[in-house]
């Protein structure tokens, strides 16, 4: 084998090793399927923000509702593979907020990814993240509504 093939061979390996290695350490993209169940009604829809931590949002969504199942799917893609918490708001009446009575009880639906317990106040990021490694996940969510 003469030195001039040695050095080709040489080079044609760390060319594919290097390939190989890169293709390791870029991650692949996720893809989110989050489906909400327990809404009481049709009106309106559901609104989804998906959050890498607790002051970053990474998407929105809207989600209609089948009347069928009673129930709203939304679908993320492109995901880097990390942490995420999920919110959720069965939005009534159009208005794109959670709405309140008098004395701050919701008067909608809402829900957080890991189904924290029903309690007064939002749960903390916490509570409601994830790790979403697969290339599809999918995680359900059962809305909550006050009395």
């Amino acid at each position: 084998m003469t030195s001039r093939t040695k050095k080709l061979m040489c080079a044609t390996v760390f060319f594919v090793l290097g390939a190989a290695l890169a293709a390791e350490q870029t991650p692949a993209k996720c893809s989110l399927t989050v489906k909400v169940t327990g809404l009481h009604n049709t009106d309106g829809n559901v609104k989804l923000t998906l959050r890498s931590d607790p002051n970053t949002v990474v998407h929105r969504g809207v989600a209609e509702i089948d009347s069928k199942t009673m129930t709203a799917t939304s679908v993320f893609e492109d995901l880097v593979p990390g942490t995420y918490g999920v919110a959720v708001l069965h939005d009534q009446n159009n208005n794109g907020k959670l709405d309140f009575n008098d004395v701050g009880m919701p008067l909608e639906g809402y829900g957080h990814s890991n189904n924290p317990a029903k309690r007064e106040g939002p749960p903390r990021f916490d509570e409601t993240k994830f790790t979403l490694t697969e290339p599809t996940t999918s995680i359900e969510i059962q809305l909550i509504y006050w009395p």
